[in-house]
Protein backbone atom coordinates (compact mmCIF):
# COMPACT_ATOMS: atom_id res chain seq x y z
CA UNK A 1 0.00 0.00 0.00
CA UNK A 2 2.74 2.54 0.97
CA UNK A 3 4.30 1.84 -2.05
CA UNK A 4 1.83 1.81 -4.48
CA UNK A 5 0.81 5.80 -2.77
CA UNK A 6 4.25 6.85 -3.46
CA UNK A 7 4.10 5.78 -6.62
CA UNK A 8 0.92 7.41 -7.32
CA UNK A 9 1.94 11.45 -5.36
CA UNK A 10 4.79 12.15 -8.23
CA UNK A 11 2.63 11.35 -11.09
CA UNK A 12 -0.58 13.15 -9.58
CA UNK A 13 1.99 15.94 -9.21
CA UNK A 14 3.25 15.61 -12.85
CA UNK A 15 0.11 15.70 -14.24
CA UNK A 16 -1.12 18.29 -12.55
CA UNK A 17 1.97 20.76 -13.62
CA UNK A 18 1.06 19.35 -17.52
CA UNK A 19 -2.84 20.21 -16.99
CA UNK A 20 -1.17 23.89 -15.52
CA UNK A 21 1.16 23.95 -18.00
CA UNK A 22 -1.89 23.06 -21.19
CA UNK A 23 -4.16 26.03 -19.50
CA UNK A 24 -1.25 28.37 -19.57
CA UNK A 25 -0.47 27.91 -22.96
CA UNK A 26 -3.70 27.88 -24.22
CA UNK A 27 -4.07 32.12 -21.87
CA UNK A 28 -0.84 33.16 -24.05
CA UNK A 29 -2.13 32.02 -27.45
CA UNK A 30 -5.83 33.88 -26.73
CA UNK A 31 -4.19 37.21 -25.99
CA UNK A 32 -1.63 36.68 -29.41
CA UNK A 33 -3.50 35.27 -32.05
CA UNK A 34 -7.45 35.33 -32.60
CA UNK A 35 -9.25 32.47 -31.52
CA UNK A 36 -10.45 30.53 -34.49
CA UNK A 37 -6.86 30.05 -35.29
CA UNK A 38 -5.81 27.95 -32.01
CA UNK A 39 -5.31 24.51 -32.73
CA UNK A 40 -4.33 21.54 -30.67
CA UNK A 41 -1.03 21.57 -32.51
CA UNK A 42 -0.52 24.91 -31.60
CA UNK A 43 -1.42 24.26 -28.04
CA UNK A 44 0.64 21.40 -27.16
CA UNK A 45 3.78 23.54 -29.38
CA UNK A 46 3.51 26.57 -26.64
CA UNK A 47 2.98 24.29 -23.89
CA UNK A 48 5.89 21.76 -24.88
CA UNK A 49 4.28 18.70 -25.16
CA UNK A 50 3.22 16.12 -27.33
CA UNK A 51 -0.12 16.44 -29.27
CA UNK A 52 -0.78 12.76 -28.22
CA UNK A 53 0.21 13.99 -24.60
CA UNK A 54 -2.30 16.86 -24.75
CA UNK A 55 -4.89 14.33 -25.60
CA UNK A 56 -4.11 12.21 -22.61
CA UNK A 57 -5.99 15.38 -20.67
CA UNK A 58 -7.97 16.83 -23.24
CA UNK A 59 -10.33 15.89 -25.96
CA UNK A 60 -10.28 19.15 -28.22
CA UNK A 61 -9.49 22.77 -27.73
CA UNK A 62 -13.01 23.95 -26.32
CA UNK A 63 -12.37 21.61 -23.53
CA UNK A 64 -9.55 23.35 -22.47
CA UNK A 65 -10.54 26.90 -22.96
CA UNK A 66 -13.85 25.64 -21.05
CA UNK A 67 -11.41 24.48 -18.14
CA UNK A 68 -9.56 27.94 -18.13
CA UNK A 69 -12.96 29.63 -18.08
CA UNK A 70 -13.83 27.14 -14.96
CA UNK A 71 -11.05 28.20 -13.42
CA UNK A 72 -10.94 31.81 -12.93
CA UNK A 73 -14.42 31.60 -12.14
CA UNK A 74 -12.97 30.00 -8.90
CA UNK A 75 -10.19 32.50 -9.03
CA UNK A 76 -13.09 35.58 -8.94
CA UNK A 77 -15.31 33.98 -6.50
CA UNK A 78 -12.13 33.33 -4.37
CA UNK A 79 -11.09 37.04 -4.34
CA UNK A 80 -15.29 38.26 -3.92
CA UNK A 81 -15.70 36.10 -0.74
CA UNK A 82 -11.97 37.21 1.08
CA UNK A 83 -13.22 40.73 0.03
CA UNK A 84 -16.28 40.62 2.01
CA UNK A 85 -16.07 38.60 4.66
CA UNK A 86 -14.11 41.09 6.54
CA UNK A 87 -16.56 42.24 9.32
CA UNK A 88 -16.05 45.87 8.67
CA UNK A 89 -17.41 45.51 5.26
CA UNK A 90 -20.91 46.25 5.65
CA UNK A 91 -22.97 47.40 2.58
CA UNK A 92 -26.75 47.77 2.13
CA UNK A 93 -27.51 44.79 -0.95
CA UNK A 94 -27.37 47.78 -3.39
CA UNK A 95 -24.01 48.45 -2.77
CA UNK A 96 -22.88 44.80 -2.65
CA UNK A 97 -24.14 44.15 -6.23
CA UNK A 98 -22.35 47.62 -7.67
CA UNK A 99 -19.19 46.57 -5.62
CA UNK A 100 -19.81 42.55 -7.06
CA UNK A 101 -20.08 44.15 -10.57
CA UNK A 102 -17.20 46.70 -10.52
CA UNK A 103 -15.11 43.74 -9.02
CA UNK A 104 -16.19 41.35 -11.94
CA UNK A 105 -15.27 44.21 -14.47
CA UNK A 106 -11.96 44.65 -12.91
CA UNK A 107 -11.57 41.30 -13.23
CA UNK A 108 -11.84 41.12 -16.67
CA UNK A 109 -9.39 44.14 -17.26
CA UNK A 110 -6.76 42.09 -15.15
CA UNK A 111 -7.21 38.60 -17.32
CA UNK A 112 -7.52 39.39 -21.03
CA UNK A 113 -7.65 35.76 -21.83
CA UNK A 114 -10.55 35.44 -19.71
CA UNK A 115 -12.17 38.33 -21.16
CA UNK A 116 -11.73 36.81 -24.99
CA UNK A 117 -13.46 34.00 -23.83
CA UNK A 118 -15.87 35.56 -21.46
CA UNK A 119 -16.85 37.98 -23.90
CA UNK A 120 -16.34 36.47 -27.19
CA UNK A 121 -18.64 33.57 -26.48
CA UNK A 122 -15.90 31.04 -27.00
CA UNK A 123 -17.31 28.89 -24.05
CA UNK A 124 -19.69 26.18 -24.53
CA UNK A 125 -23.39 25.86 -23.77
CA UNK A 126 -22.42 23.11 -21.20
CA UNK A 127 -20.15 24.91 -19.33
CA UNK A 128 -22.31 28.29 -19.75
CA UNK A 129 -24.93 26.23 -17.93
CA UNK A 130 -23.11 25.22 -15.44
CA UNK A 131 -21.03 28.73 -14.39
CA UNK A 132 -24.57 30.43 -14.71
CA UNK A 133 -26.87 28.26 -12.32
CA UNK A 134 -27.87 30.32 -8.93
CA UNK A 135 -25.15 28.61 -7.07
CA UNK A 136 -21.82 29.29 -9.44
CA UNK A 137 -20.52 32.23 -11.71
CA UNK A 138 -20.82 36.06 -11.07
CA UNK A 139 -24.92 35.89 -10.32
CA UNK A 140 -24.70 32.90 -8.09
CA UNK A 141 -21.98 34.88 -6.21
CA UNK A 142 -24.23 37.76 -6.03
CA UNK A 143 -26.86 35.84 -4.74
CA UNK A 144 -25.36 33.47 -2.17
CA UNK A 145 -23.59 36.88 -0.50
CA UNK A 146 -27.39 38.38 -0.80
CA UNK A 147 -28.89 35.38 1.20
CA UNK A 148 -25.53 34.67 3.58
CA UNK A 149 -25.29 37.92 4.79
CA UNK A 150 -28.59 40.26 4.31
CA UNK A 151 -31.09 37.70 4.97
CA UNK A 152 -32.77 36.64 1.25
CA UNK A 153 -34.90 33.39 1.11
CA UNK A 154 -33.27 31.84 -1.77
CA UNK A 155 -36.53 30.57 -3.43
CA UNK A 156 -37.03 29.12 -7.36
CA UNK A 157 -38.53 32.67 -8.37
CA UNK A 158 -35.20 34.08 -6.69
CA UNK A 159 -33.08 31.77 -8.56
CA UNK A 160 -34.43 32.64 -11.75
CA UNK A 161 -33.94 36.03 -11.36
CA UNK A 162 -30.37 35.82 -10.25
CA UNK A 163 -29.68 33.60 -13.19
CA UNK A 164 -31.71 36.31 -15.80
CA UNK A 165 -29.46 38.77 -13.82
CA UNK A 166 -26.28 36.85 -15.19
CA UNK A 167 -27.64 36.15 -18.63
CA UNK A 168 -28.24 40.21 -18.88
CA UNK A 169 -25.16 40.98 -17.27
CA UNK A 170 -22.79 39.12 -19.71
CA UNK A 171 -24.36 40.64 -23.02
CA UNK A 172 -23.97 44.23 -21.29
CA UNK A 173 -20.76 43.88 -20.88
CA UNK A 174 -19.84 42.53 -23.87
CA UNK A 175 -21.73 45.21 -25.40
CA UNK A 176 -20.05 47.83 -23.13
CA UNK A 177 -16.47 46.34 -24.34
CA UNK A 178 -17.46 47.20 -28.12
CA UNK A 179 -17.90 50.69 -27.15
CA UNK A 180 -15.39 53.42 -28.67
CA UNK A 181 -14.35 55.00 -25.58
CA UNK A 182 -13.78 54.61 -21.53
CA UNK A 183 -16.20 57.06 -21.02
CA UNK A 184 -19.20 55.64 -23.29
CA UNK A 185 -18.02 52.04 -21.77
CA UNK A 186 -18.52 53.71 -18.06
CA UNK A 187 -21.60 55.04 -19.03
CA UNK A 188 -22.98 51.86 -20.39
CA UNK A 189 -22.04 49.61 -17.37
CA UNK A 190 -23.86 52.51 -14.66
CA UNK A 191 -27.13 51.93 -16.62
CA UNK A 192 -26.56 48.06 -16.20
CA UNK A 193 -26.31 48.67 -12.62
CA UNK A 194 -29.43 50.74 -12.68
CA UNK A 195 -31.09 48.13 -14.81
CA UNK A 196 -29.87 45.06 -12.53
CA UNK A 197 -30.46 46.71 -9.39
CA UNK A 198 -33.70 47.67 -10.11
CA UNK A 199 -34.94 44.15 -11.37
CA UNK A 200 -33.35 42.60 -8.52
CA UNK A 201 -34.33 44.78 -5.67
CA UNK A 202 -37.23 46.32 -6.44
Amino acid sequence: MTVTANRRTPLQARSNKTVGEILDAAASLLCTIPFEEITTSRLAEQAGISVGALYRFYSDKQEIFDAIAVRELDIFRGEIERAFTARQLIFSPRKVLGRVLDAYVNFLESRPHFRILALGNHISERTRENQSDPQTGPGGILGNLLVEKYGWRPGKKMQLRIRIAAEAGDRVIAFAYRQETLEARQAVLNELKEMLTRYLLP
